[in-house]
């Protein structure tokens, strides 16, 4: 029986798999895991540049630096000021000199100015633009008028951009709202970089199809497809490197960006950030700071060929930079200039025009480094005392200070065109001056030089060398002395003759003049005029060390101050700045008001944040403090001071005081007319001889700055208590108008002498006397 085959074993030989068979499911597997883990890295990855690009938008986009302002230049009928300070003033604003027809240019013919203002944002309000005609005679403005523009009897010009703190990444920008510029400016930006901008979702397909297809020709990156989204993520978040890993995150971030923000949104953010120029090393970042960077105007003023030229730089701001390369951002500049006309979005004629056109370009950059970086560094450290630098570097704020640039300027020369001059060729290489200028009554900075070179920014001589200052303590010992009428009066005879103090250790001390002299009894108000030493140290030691010390810290010193003999003659320490706050309270009658640089603070949008208001606190006795500003005004018509009238006219009444110390090694010259107060010191950083005196080292260069400013003459106003009478002081009496020896002092009432003495003048010198006044 034969066996059914379906039971019987088959003899067929097993078939054996294919080697391609037989790696498929593990090859698959792989692979399937692989995509699984790329794609769950990919997400993670994208979940975090998620995370970057809404951090950054979310919370501060950009970091704004603070802009400091000097005071603004009142123009009206009768202003002081001169052609030349105007002219200077105009230029540091940023005003490009042509006919005066458009905002922001002026035009002069000697004294005659034709000026069209931009207008500005002032924190207590809006001033709009003017167009003006004026003329400036005699350093007065005449024939103010108001061509274009609203009536009015003063305007104000924009003030100059003195400085500003930046952000530490040293970028720069001017933010601006889409809403606020000019629509030709984003339509022409589209038309040139992105004509789909408003349809893609962040990245351009065919774009980077095309771009793709000519890298690999080249065998390297030679081209991109970005769309403005991309260009902003590369600049906001990614390095340059033209990588494929860069190029996919760049893609990547542009999506995410479009899928979180408004097309608006992100053209805004893109016009503030696009990087349009180099500063020194300051970036320009945004059309709103290149406007006034190229052309010294404000985005909203541009014309066609200005707007066309700022959109070609974004190609290659250092490529096309219309100052190293007008040719080259000419031909730029045309080229998008067609570009606009191709688009519809101007005319043929417009564009004709617009193409013949000079680039317009101002002739230096309205925006550069701090001008005035000694004066920058005190304005920082007020500001220290309300603001945090992180928020000066970051917020954007606007700081209105006090400084004036006419005066800067006058200081400055002072300093730049003296110093050589003193001492010989081979001293002055070696020798630094400061120079401190303020408001005589309200005790703002109006300048402030920190060395010989004002340009440097490093060592600030003016707030931080400090140095002995010599005779100019000696007003406060006397001072001090006059609040006691009982004791001391201008007449009061001081003794100047040599003594010596030895103390408990047996250490001597003996105080010498500087002429080595001795004049026996001499009064008071000759013995400061003439600055002699040894009575002024015998008053201080009379009255108290410790009373002199308080005087100091009551006039604005802050610093210990070590109370020994050898301080009556100037061995304490202290800066320039240090010294125009305490005589500060010397020319306002006894009442110290602390020095300022700031009038105002807002934030970046106009709100006020702080105003400094004037703070004033009496310290001492005003009629004591009357009858020492007597005595220095005898120290500039007969004493120390008197060789400032070979520079200043002899009709400008002064008050003043040197200051030297040993081997002139710090020389010192502190004084005051109606308008202002200046303090200028003299000397080597290594604190080396100079054989200089305060009259002729300091002196000389308060002078020179003096004489270039227009001011009013220093005329107090006699206070309530003093009274002024005939005296001869050899007899210590009172005498008559014409006597000889009579001279006309003040006294607080009550302190002048009960003694008369008559006089032996003769009738002849009675009736010069008497026709005399008849011409004063």
């Amino acid at each position: 029986m034969k066996k059914s085959s379906s039971s019987s074993p088959s003899r067929r030989k097993p078939s054996r798999k294919s080697p391609s068979n037989g790696r498929r499911p593990w090859f698959w597997r792989f692979m399937l895991r692989f995509c699984a883990i790329g794609l769950v890295l990919l997400a993670g990855w994208t979940v975090y540049l998620d995370a970057v690009i809404t951090s950054r938008f979310e919370g501060r986009r950009f970091e704004v630096p603070s802009r400091v302002y000097a005071r603004p230049l009142e123009l009206f009928e009768g202003a002081s000021v001169s052609a030349g300070a105007l002219e200077r003033e105009l230029q540091l604003s940023g005003f490009h000199k042509g006919a005066g027809d458009n905002p922001g240019s002026y035009q002069r013919n000697g004294g005659r100015f034709i000026i069209s203002t931009r207008g500005f944002s002032f924190p207590e309000g809006d001033e709009p633009a003017h167009k003006v005609s004026l003329t400036i005679s005699g350093d007065r403005v005449q024939s103010f008028s108001v061509i274009r523009g609203q009536a009015a009897p003063i305007i104000r010009l924009e003030p100059a951009q003195i400085g500003g703190i930046y952000p530490a990444h040293k970028e720069d920008r001017v933010l601006v709202e889409l809403g606020q510029i000019p629509a030709l400016l984003p339509a022409t930006l589209m038309a040139v970089e992105d004509r789909n901008f408003y349809d893609h979702f962040g990245i351009a397909p065919l774009s980077i199809g095309r771009a793709m297809l000519a890298n690999i020709r080249a065998g390297r990156v030679v081209q991109g497809g970005s769309t403005l989204t991309q260009q902003l993520v590369k600049n906001l978040f990614l390095t340059r490197d033209q990588t494929l890993l860069r190029k996919g995150n760049e893609a990547i971030m542009s999506v995410l960006l479009e899928l979180h923000y408004e097309k608006d949104d992100i053209l805004e953010t893109y016009l503030n950030e696009v990087y349009l120029g180099q500063a020194g090393t300051r970036s320009i970042h945004g059309f709103g700071l290149a406007s006034q960077f190229y052309f010294g105007q404000s985005l909203r003023d541009l014309d066609v060929h200005q707007i066309a030229l700022l959109v070609g730089m974004v190609k290659g701001a250092s490529y096309y930079n219309p100052r190293r390369n007008p040719d080259r951002a000419t031909e730029r500049r045309n080229l998008v200039i067609s570009e606009m006309e191709q688009a519809g979005l101007i005319e043929s004629e417009r564009a004709a025009r617009a193409r013949g056109l000079p680039l317009g370009v101002s002739e230096r950059p309205s925006y550069s480094e701090n001008r005035y970086p000694a004066y920058i560094d005190l304005v920082r450290r007020h500001l220290a005392r309300d603001y945090k630098e992180e928020d000066l570097r970051s917020e954007g704020l606007r700081i209105f200070t006090t400084l004036d640039p006419a005066i800067q300027y006058a200081a400055e020369f002072a300093v730049t065109d003296t110093l050589p001059r003193l001492g010989g060729a081979k001293l002055a290489e070696s020798l630094e001056a400061t120079l401190v200028v303020t408001s005589k009554d309200s005790g703002e900075v109006l300048a402030l030089v920190g060395g010989k070179d004002p340009r440097f920014a490093g060592f600030n001589r003016a707030l931080d060398a400090n140095r002995q200052i010599g005779s100019l303590i000696k007003p406060f010992i006397y001072l001090s002395a006059l609040q006691r009428p009982e004791r001391y009066t201008l007449m009061t005879p001081v003794l100047d003759k040599s003594f010596t103090l030895e103390f408990d250790d047996g250490r001597r001390w003996q105080p010498k003049n500087y002429d080595g002299k001795e004049r026996g009894e001499v009064p008071l108000h000759k013995a400061l005029s003439h600055s002699y030493n040894l009575p002024a140290v015998r008053v201080g030691l009379d009255i108290g060390v410790d009373v002199v010390s308080d005087a100091l810290t009551a006039f604005g010193v802050d610093t210990p101050i070590s109370q020994y003999p050898s301080m009556l003659l100037g061995s304490v320490s202290m800066s320039p700045i240090t010294v125009a706050q305490i005589y500060q309270g010397l020319a306002t009658s006894g009442f110290n008001a602390p020095l300022r640089t700031i009038r105002e603070v807002t934030d970046a949008n106009g709100k006020a944040l702080s105003r400094y208001s004037l703070e004033v606190e009496q310290v001492a006795d005003s009629a004591a403090v009357h009858l020492l500003q007597y005595a220095m005004q005898e120290t500039m018509q007969e004493g120390t001071g008197r060789s400032a009238y070979h520079t200043l006219p002899q009709q400008l009444t002064l008050a003043g005081k040197t200051g030297t110390t040993d081997d002139g090694r710090d020389s010192w010259f502190a004084g005051f007319s109606g308008d202002l107060l200046a303090v200028a010191w003299v000397g080597r950083d290594d604190n080396g001889a100079t054989a200089l005196t305060g009259a002729s080292g300091a002196l000389p260069v308060w002078s020179r700055f003096m004489a270039q400013v227009p001011q009013h003459g220093f005329s107090p106003v006699v206070p309530d208590g003093v009274n002024y009478h005939w005296v001869n002081t050899e007899r210590q009496a009172l005498t008559d108008e014409y006597c000889d020896n009579a001279r006309l002092l003040p006294f607080i009432a009550g302190s002048e002498p009960t003694q008369t003495v008559s006089c032996s003048g003769t009738l002849e010198r009675r009736i010069r006397g008497w026709f005399e006044g008849l011409f004063q």
